[in-house]
């Protein structure tokens, strides 16, 4: 990443908010909130041995909502002069004319905003010289290559540096903002030849680029994978236990939340309807939401509405405690935001004592999920239909790989027949779960 960084100082973005709030009670909005922002970067792919691409990045954005009562216009920007901070304003006063009035509409109250923005460690700027990202993509891909002959063909290897800052200020006095940073290193490859060929890929991604798995590491977690799913086949219909693989179960973890989201809630187009307080995981299933963790990817001390975040725990023992509420759905439902405006806050699954082998005996017989296809999710009804990869495992061991089969069952019934929770949760992302196995699923094959 270029060395100079920011275009913008912090003060200056909160000068800019600070107008853009002015302009709007000018113009006779009864409320306004506006988000001011800047990110650059630097993405650098190599495919086998030579450079594939180079890209820059250097954005900024404005985004500015007012009211006019219960009426709600939203307009936004790239450019950060005052004559476009003044039209933006005007555009979105008057879209909110023509907006018929929202009783749910507005702000949140004045008593939830964030009255401070802790350091939690977000920011850190990875200096990283073309050259130096060239020779790191290379090492990653080469890796890959050097681990076997059998790879024999590679989609690239890559490596991000991102930075980004802004600030989010209303006219109820909040103003809060922060920096912060995300790198990673990815490596696709191709083992076998023919039509005996199988793609696999893996990638680790971090705040603090001190913290990146090793780039050799990646090009070979890379390769062993696409070597693993080399002979794949078919597997016969049959209902077995299956066993999710950490990276996808955090989707399963994402399909909870939109469940129970306001959005969904209020719609009512979700099969966890009126579900709090009830059994909706297996008793074996604690989710806690940590905003404040120092360094994580989901961390903030406020939400998009600048309502302050908090610890809470969202499930435990299998009961569901709180949903994911925003000011807006929070007042559709009769009930009080739980600072969710822009979604969850670095949501935690509690892993149990089994690393993912010990999942795999325990299982004993039936399927290991590595792969899904599709978006086959029902939100309404929470049926759940998704091409699949992976292993069939016999007696508590692989014994091949699986490709061109589907996995379906009930969201609501598979919440509850989970048996095991691994301690395998991979750091990469805002939302942390081990591999999780489901009692029972139904696999369509031959």
């Amino acid at each position: 990443m270029s060395a100079q960084g920011f275009a913008f100082t912090p003060a200056q973005l909160q000068e800019i908010a600070a107008d853009v709030l002015k302009f709007a009670r000018k113009r006779g909005a009864s409320a306004c909130e506006t988000d001011v922002s800047e990110g650059v970067g630097q993405t650098v792919t190599v495919r086998k041995g030579e450079v594939d691409t180079i890209e820059y990045n250097r954005d900024k954005g404005i985004g500015v909502t007012v009211y006019l009562g219960q009426q709600r216009g939203h307009a936004s920007t790239s450019d950060f002069s005052r004559k476009a901070l003044k039209a933006t304003v005007e555009a979105a006063v008057s879209i909110a004319r023509f907006t018929a009035p929202d009783p749910c509409a507005g702000l949140a109250d004045a008593a939830l905003m964030a009255k401070d923005c802790p350091d939690l460690g977000l920011d850190h700027p990875w200096v990283l010289g073309v050259d130096e990202a060239i020779a790191t993509a290379h090492r990653c891909e080469e890796a890959a290559f050097a681990h076997s002959s059998r790879i024999t063909n590679s989609e690239g290897a890559s490596v991000s540096a991102q930075r980004s800052h802004f600030v989010s200020a209303n006219s109820l006095g909040f103003m809060g903002g922060f920096a912060s940073t995300r790198h990673g290193l990815s490596c696709s490859v191709i083992a076998g030849e023919g039509d005996a060929m199988q793609r696999e890929y893996w990638y680790d991604s971090r705040r603090n680029a001190a913290e990146l798995m090793g780039a050799e590491e990646v090009g070979r977690r890379a390769a062993e994978r696409a070597l693993a799913r080399l002979g794949a086949k078919k597997i016969r219909t049959c209902e077995v236990p299956v066993l999710f693989e950490a990276p996808l179960a955090v989707g399963l973890l994402g399909n909870f939340v939109h469940a129970v989201s306001g959005g969904a809630l209020y719609r009512k187009s979700s099969f966890l309807l009126d579900s709090l307080g009830e059994q909706v995981f297996s008793p074996l299933i604690n989710i806690a939401e940590r905003p404040h963790q120092r360094g994580a990817f989901g961390s903030t001390p406020f939400d998009s509405d600048g309502v302050a975040t908090r610890d809470r725990e969202v499930v435990v023992d299998g009961v569901l405690q709180g949903y994911f509420l925003s000011a807006y759905s929070a007042r559709k439902l009769g009930m009080q935001t739980t600072a969710n405006a822009g979604g969850s806050h670095n949501l935690r699954v509690a892993g149990g004592e089994l690393d993912f082998e010990g999942l795999v005996k325990k299982m004993e017989r039936g399927l290991i999920v590595t792969e899904l296809l599709g978006h086959g999710v029902n939100y309404v009804t929470g049926d759940y239909s998704r091409g699949a990869a992976g292993f069939w495992v016999e007696k508590g061991r692989i014994k091949h790989p699986v490709e061109e089969i589907t996995i379906a069952g009930n969201l609501r019934e598979m919440f509850r027949s989970i048996v095991a929770v691994g301690n395998d949760a991979l750091p990469r992302g805002a939302k942390h779960c081990g591999s999780l196995l489901i009692e029972r699923m139904k696999i369509a094959g031959r």
